[in-house]
């Protein structure tokens, strides 16, 4: 169970890179700190300002979605590239941050002591709501005028889409989502610490986004929760379990450039016509029999 909540966790911040990568086509390598400014802020509100969980929760996100606006309103005006070193450097100084704030945060040794209230429902629970929400953004005018940005920026803005202004709600949306996951996993473990948060998960998240297809939100999902808890089931292989798990990543982006799942989506009502294209069709073979 343990395992499969922490799948969920780590799936609602992938989403957040979703968002970034899948609909404008940014990287950002500090993801992770966004979930760990998200950790650190909901477990102090709680534990040493005694702050109720569900507004900590809540402090910890609109603190996240206010540090990513003013990174994004200073950054997201130059090249791709640059961005992803912003946020590197982001990350980095975030996490020097908490290594050197040791009477806060506990510094290197992490912060204990916060309370175990993520509780599996909460965690099963807040996933589809958030794919909900990353689905209709995706699927509004807002989200196919990211996608005409990640496409052609130059030919977007000559339609009259403020590129902008687009990417700096998407990156403040990522962010949030992030720090929401991260919240769910402080008071998950019950401890957290710097390292937990370096650029090197934020890598990892976007891996995640490629290997399941950063064009299919269903990809994505799926991709992110085998990739989670792919080194927990390969427990038993200790030895190998690393280069078992690079190259299943290796073998699918070298064969699958689009990633596992390509464009293709999920969809209930392509399902049921499925389902009932399959059973009519025996059925018309025996009428015309």
């Amino acid at each position: 169970m343990t395992v499969a909540v922490f799948s969920a966790i780590t799936t609602l911040g992938v989403l957040g890179t979703f968002v970034l990568t899948g609909l404008t086509g940014l990287f950002s390598l500090g993801q992770a700190a966004f979930m760990g400014l998200g950790s650190y802020t909901a477990a102090l509100a709680v534990v040493k300002y005694g702050i109720p969980f569900p507004v900590a929760v809540l402090l910890a996100v609109l603190l996240s979605v206010g540090v990513a606006y003013v990174i994004g309103f200073t950054t997201l005006k130059i090249r791709q590239d640059f961005f992803a070193l912003v946020t590197f450097g982001f990350g980095e100084a975030l996490r020097a941050v908490m290594d050197e704030s040791v009477k806060y945060t506990g510094g290197a040794m992490g912060f204990s002591g916060v309370p175990q209230l993520t509780t599996p429902g909460l965690a099963f629970g807040s996933l589809p709501v958030a794919v909900w929400l990353v689905r209709n953004v995706r699927r509004s005018k807002f989200g196919r005028d990211c996608l005409a940005i990640r496409t052609d920026e130059l030919a977007a803005q000559v339609i009259g889409i403020n590129s902008f202004a687009h990417k700096l709600k998407v990156f403040m949306l990522g962010a949030g989502l992030s720090a929401f996951a991260g919240a769910l996993m402080a008071f998950l473990t019950t401890y957290v610490e710097p390292a937990m948060f370096g650029w090197m998960q934020s890598a990892i998240w976007i891996i995640m986004v490629f290997f399941g297809g950063r064009d299919s939100l269903t990809g994505t999902i799926i991709g992110a929760t085998m990739l989670s808890a792919l080194p927990e089931i390969l427990r038993f292989a200790s030895q190998w379990r690393v280069l078992i798990y690079c190259v299943i990543i290796l073998l699918i982006i070298n064969f699958r450039p689009a990633g596992l799942f390509g464009r293709w989506e999920l969809s209930f009502a392509g399902l049921g016509a499925r389902f009932r294209r399959s059973r009519g069709t025996p059925a018309e073979g025996g009428r015309h029999g």
